[in-house]
């Protein structure tokens, strides 16, 4: 192939009018364009740059060539560019061309199909050898005498069919890449489209329009125009009369690929295309729009006004960024080489990052956020406003319902007992709502440990920043040591909740008492009219006038009942006559609750027993003159569930052992509100052993 430069009809020899601007402003921003190449994602700073675009085979890559003169761009008959190039044009005084690429620096290639070879070689290792594509740059410069200063970003081709390893989103995942370049105001946009299409349906034209709606970045390349249909001609497309822009439009005749399978040089291509349009009296007077070199000379004019347009704002913002830079370099001090200096640096910003630590914590941090909540601050929120204020909110009586307390009432009554005994149902119901106060206190420890995480983070001096690993590491210890002081506190908290579970003190002086129960319990019932059987004393004197020591054994002897429901007394008797009757065989194991609940010594009353003679059940019966018929009982239920009317009798009970759930609870809940802050302070905010800590572990 002849790769033989196209002197004669070049934009080189055209006007160099605006070459002196050219020559010195687009060197510079493809310089900038290198380096901010290196920072990647990190620049935030757009410079200006020429994208090209256009659908697949609409003849970007034999307009990109054109412009350089040189055979040099990867061929196909399916997608040729797969990743984003840019392409930078540099004017040079003597007769050497050559190209470099940004990947391999100082190295030189002359031959232009070893350019051709590597940018396939690059586009392969990035996007895979299938039609795969990558938004991954290669960054090429071309030095060459026939050129005028240009930068170029050629972008892979809309296709609207995937192919090969081509993922079925392409046209989307394509058009996307495209639009993050032409989005930028900086960004003029060249768009390409075959003039042997519909210029209202071109895809370069649709594209630019949605990222340039009022045409001022936008210029018209219209390829193809040798191949029109007969009759037809592209005067009205050059000329802006279909779809105007404001840049304008300009036509050019490409190698066919007939030509370039024969190895038809870009020199005999562009006399080829000069005689194309000398030959075209239509194109009369269209000079300025038509062939490549016009092409060459208004994308350098265009983009040296460009460049001067939005020069003023990149200064601006570049001096912005420098300084910015500068003050963060400054802040990081100066470069230490030797051993003793690095380890005085060193225990310095440990030094640095445990005081901080401490006066976050302790709310003495010089830099302390006046609009928001942060270090200790947020600690002693989450302990009282967040953990204090849940526990608070809680009845340990809203998730049981009458019938369940009815329930376990019934469920504490042996088939011997005649007597309600609080002590059984309120242990097995205080001590199920004592285990739920596991899960808050474990949740608090938790929250805790994840502002401590965010603290640290926030406490990293900027002289980290220039020892990644030592920034590194030390995230790896807090973090260590964080999880480490998590362990023990959780621990120490399930030990808290048992031990409360373990030993119910009812007599604890805050606790209410079963006899002060029963009496709030009976005034609450007849506060609310609900009709109580009244028990009289033999005079006739109703319990509330009755002396305090009667109504104290009221209060025990009005929950006594069998198990049948039949009560075992119609009157109360005196303690003397309850003890008479009592049998002297059942005085223990039974006398825990009521002593414990009611302060007293008295045990329980069983139901009184009848005088008669026990006989073993297999003794015949005597004098029986007729045989009576065999009585069957009926087999009880799998599931037997208490009677749904309350008596007035269980509504005292219900009301008794709800009192007393919620007396106890609340000495509970104060003492877990006290432990559990003090249990996590303990183990996980102690910012004294921080700075020790990590001097060990980072040595």
């Amino acid at each position: 192939m002849a790769d033989e430069p196209a002197t004669n009809t070049t934009a080189a020899q055209s006007q160099p009018s605006a070459v002196p601007l050219g020559g010195s402003v687009i060197p510079l921003v493809n310089k900038l364009q290198d380096i901010f190449a290196q920072l990647g994602s990190q620049s935030t700073i757009e410079l200006p740059q020429v994208a090209v675009v256009g659908s697949q085979s609409s003849g970007k890559s034999s307009v990109l060539e054109a412009l350089v003169g040189r055979d040099f761009l990867p061929r196909g008959n399916d997608i040729c560019t797969r990743r984003p190039l840019v392409l930078q044009l540099l004017q040079t005084k003597t007769d050497e061309e050559y190209g470099e690429f940004l990947h391999l620096p100082g190295k030189r290639f002359y031959d232009f199909s070893e350019i051709r070879r590597e940018i396939q070689a690059q586009t392969d290792k990035e996007a895979g050898g299938n039609k795969g594509v990558s938004d991954k740059q290669i960054r090429l410069k071309i030095f060459s005498p026939h050129v005028l200063d240009i930068t170029l970003v050629d972008l892979p081709g809309i296709t609207k069919v995937p192919v090969g390893e081509q993922p079925a989103d392409i046209e989307a995942r394509i058009r996307t890449m495209i639009m993050s370049y032409i989005k930028q105001p900086s960004c003029l946009i060249l768009a390409v489209t075959p003039a042997n299409s519909d210029l209202a349906n071109s895809d370069a034209l649709q594209i630019a329009g949605i990222a340039d709606p009022d045409g001022y970045r936008t210029i018209g390349i219209i390829t193809k125009l040798d191949i029109m249909d007969r009759g037809t001609d592209a005067r009205n497309l050059l000329l802006g009369k279909v779809i105007p822009l404001r840049l304008g439009y300009v036509g050019v005749v490409n190698r066919s690929q007939e030509d370039i399978m024969f190895n038809r040089s870009i020199k005999d291509a562009l006399v080829a295309e000069e005689k194309f349009f000398r030959s075209r009296p239509v194109y009369n007077g269209l000079a300025d729009r038509c062939g490549v070199p016009q092409l060459a000379k208004k994308l350098n004019q265009i983009l040296v006004q460009h460049i001067k347009a939005i020069l003023p704002g990149l200064k601006s913002r570049i001096s912005s960024a420098l300084v910015s830079v500068a003050k963060e370099h400054a802040s990081y001090g100066e470069i230490t080489e030797s051993k003793a200096g690095q380890g005085a640096l060193l225990l310095n910003i440990l030094s640095k990052y445990s005081e901080a630590f401490s006066s976050m914590v302790e709310g003495k941090n010089e830099e302390m956020s006046t609009s928001e909540l942060s270090g200790g601050a947020r600690i002693h929120y989450i302990f009282q406003s967040i953990f204090v204020k849940s526990l608070e909110e809680v009845d340990p009586c809203e998730d049981l319902t009458d019938d369940d307390i009815r329930t376990a009432i019934q469920n504490a009554t042996g088939p011997k007992s005649a007597l309600f005994v609080p002590d059984v149902p309120f242990e097995v119901l205080i001590r199920r709502q004592i285990a739920r106060l596991l899960d808050p206190s474990l949740q608090c420890a938790r929250f805790i440990y994840d502002e401590l995480i965010k603290i640290s983070h926030h406490c990293l001096v900027n002289e980290l920043q220039r020892f990644p690993v030592l920034r590194k590491r030390m995230d790896e210890v807090i973090g260590n040591f964080l999880r480490e002081g998590l362990e023990p506190s959780e621990t120490m908290i399930g030990h808290i909740i048992e031990m409360e579970m373990d030993y119910i003190n009812t007599s604890h002086p805050n606790f209410i008492g079963g006899s002060k129960a029963v009496e709030i319990a009976l005034q609450q019932i007849k506060s609310s009219k609900v009709p109580l059987p009244i028990t009289r004393h033999k005079d006739g004197v109703e319990p509330d006038k009755a002396p305090s020591s009667e109504r104290s054994l009221k209060s025990r002897a009005i929950l006594a009942r069998q198990v049948n429901g039949i009560m075992a007394d119609q009157g109360v008797r005196p303690t003397v006559e309850v003890e008479k009757v009592a049998p002297a065989g059942n005085t223990s194991g039974s006398s825990w609750g009521i002593s414990s609940i009611f302060g007293g010594s008295d045990n329980r009353v069983p139901a009184g027993k009848e005088s008669v003679t026990n006989k073993p059940f297999s003794e015949p019966v005597q004098n029986v003159e007729h045989a009576f018929v065999m009585i069957h009982l009926r087999e009880p239920p799998t599931i037997l569930r208490p009677s749904e009317s309350h008596s007035e009798q269980e509504n005292v009970e219900i009301a008794v052992t709800k009192l007393l759930l919620r007396s106890y609870y609340d000495i509970v809940r104060k003492n877990i509100e006290d432990s559990i802050p003090k249990a996590v302070m303990h183990f996980l905010v102690n910012p004294e052993l921080y700075y020790f800590l990590l001097i060990c572990s980072t040595n």
